[in-house]
């Protein structure tokens, strides 16, 4: 039974910085590689990642927009397990300078250089359209659209 709602895993997955980020190739593999959401979670289950435009993760989010995103959180000082949460969603690219601003934090000045105007930069926009998480014993599923 899925007790947690949708803010309640916005709020953990706030405190996740990073997540794998998993599209699949036109030879229908799967690829991932590591990504950082710089704690910008929204409660409607968005993501947001900044990349360049001429990367592997590009082309497969061109060729299929379905991803799949996966937390884990460290076990907790009592030594709880940590949450394990699975996104599945639609991958928007977003080359609008304004929404550059919009999800800009100064962590992201090491990757690219130039801020916003760093040449070839693209944010990814993640939209859940399914929720799985493992809490301990707990488990849900929430599907959002």
């Amino acid at each position: 039974m899925t007790s947690m709602t949708l803010e309640d895993l916005s709020k953990q997955l706030r405190k996740i910085d990073f997540c794998m980020l998993c599209t699949k190739s036109e030879a229908a593999r799967i690829s991932s590689r590591p990504m950082s959401n710089n704690g910008d979670v929204e409660y409607d289950g968005d993501s947001w990642f900044f990349t360049y435009e001429d990367t592997r993760k590009i082309k497969e989010i061109n060729h299929d927009d379905g991803v799949t995103l996966t937390f884990t959180a460290p076990p907790s000082i009592l030594g709880k397990p940590g949450i394990f949460i699975s996104v599945e969603g639609k991958a928007v690219l977003i080359r609008d300078k304004s929404q550059f601003e919009a999800h800009w934090v100064s962590d992201l000045d090491r990757w690219f250089p130039e801020g916003i105007d760093t040449p070839g930069i693209v944010l990814i926009k993640v939209s859940a359209a399914a929720i799985e998480y493992w809490d301990g014993e707990e488990n849900g599923r929430l599907t959002l659209k």
